[in-house]
């Protein structure tokens, strides 16, 4: 027996540096039509948008370090877009509003027929991607699982 997963329920985040990365991660989340469902202290959790995001301050002992994404754990987190245009939109912003590190900007990549995606960072270092990806993606006409398509890749791009 399988059984097929709804998403993402909600990802916890812990950074180094909660009085710049807890308001700046309330800024993108609300941003991205979700609500703070708690606040306080070293802490914030936002919900909306079929997902929640939580992020906390590392212990005062653990804190210093900077996100390293080649360590084990989570290499970055992607967001996906219902519209193209909502790229575009959330790189505006994070631009604008955040002043976020844009690793790259709004582009086309090969991982999908028609992926398009911004990868940014959060002031500790975590990447972030928003991307959009048409129709089905993979299991679309075109796509590697899709009818007729290759099927698994024997590499990561």
């Amino acid at each position: 027996m399988s059984v097929e997963m709804n998403g993402i329920a909600h990802i916890q985040l812990t950074v180094s540096d909660p009085d710049r990365c807890i308001p700046w991660w309330e800024k993108l989340c609300h941003f991205l039509e979700m609500k703070t469902l708690i606040k306080g202290d070293g802490i914030i959790y936002c919900i909306g948008s079929r997902t929640g995001i939580l992020v906390r301050g590392a212990p005062p002992e653990k804190r210093g370090e900077r996100f390293d994404q080649d360590r084990a754990g989570l290499h970055h987190l992607c967001f996906r877009a219902r519209e193209r245009d909502h790229v575009d939109a959330v790189h505006r912003f994070l631009v604008d509003e955040l002043q976020a590190h844009i690793v790259h900007p709004p582009e086309e990549g090969g991982f999908a027929p028609g992926y398009y995606s911004v990868l940014f960072e959060d002031p500790d270092g975590i990447r972030v991607e928003i991307n959009h990806v048409p129709g089905r993606g993979h299991f679309g006409s075109g796509g590697r699982l899709g009818p007729g398509g290759d099927g698994p890749a024997s590499r990561y791009p």
